[in-house]
């Protein structure tokens, strides 16, 4: 699985808070979001989501369809092997091998790494966690902030206190009620 932009950000600002608490005795000013929370509530996340699944879903069924015409050449194979030579054997044998090699890269270039899903997820998703991220930054650049964590990745958080949660106030600035 892929870390996110905000993981990658709440990983190393804990770091850095590690760091600065061994390094400084003046207080630092933190605070912490919820990414998870922010994107549910952007319209057009959601639709970039639906998008996103509507085109993976017609690849897998394109991709299911393949393997079943692989599983049909494979079962008349089987009935008929008995009956075939064995140059013709190895024609039908090279024949699946073949559909189940097309198979695979066409899986590899759908829902691989760096695949089409991907590249659809950059495209959609990337620019509406780019705003969001602008927005973070820039509240926490007007308070004064040193460091914002993601509650909602890797970095666990064993305890918030609501006081520090800037989410809403990252929506306020995209725009949308958080209620």
């Amino acid at each position: 699985m892929r870390i996110s932009m905000f993981q990658k950000v709440a990983i190393a600002a804990g770091l850095l808070l590690a760091l600065c608490s061994f390094n400084s005795a003046q207080a630092q000013k933190f605070a912490y979001v919820d990414t998870r929370y922010i994107l549910d509530k952007l319209p057009e996340y959601a639709a970039a989501e639906k998008e996103i699944d509507l085109i993976s879903q017609k690849w897998q069924k394109e991709l299911d369809g393949v393997y079943a015409q692989i599983e049909q050449l494979y079962q008349k194979y089987r009935a008929e092997e008995v009956l075939m030579t064995d140059a013709i054997k190895r024609e039908r044998q090279d024949e699946i091998l073949q559909k189940e090699k097309e198979a695979k890269e066409y899986q590899r270039k759908r829902f691989g790494f760096e695949g089409d899903v991907f590249k659809q997820r950059e495209e959609k998703v990337k620019p509406i966690q780019d705003r969001v991220f602008a927005a973070i930054e820039q509240i926490a650049t007007d308070r004064k902030l040193d460091f914002v964590f993601d509650k909602s990745g890797a970095v666990v958080m064993l305890y918030t206190n609501a006081a520090y949660d800037l989410s809403d106030q990252v929506l306020a600035k995209l725009g949308v009620s958080s209620r």
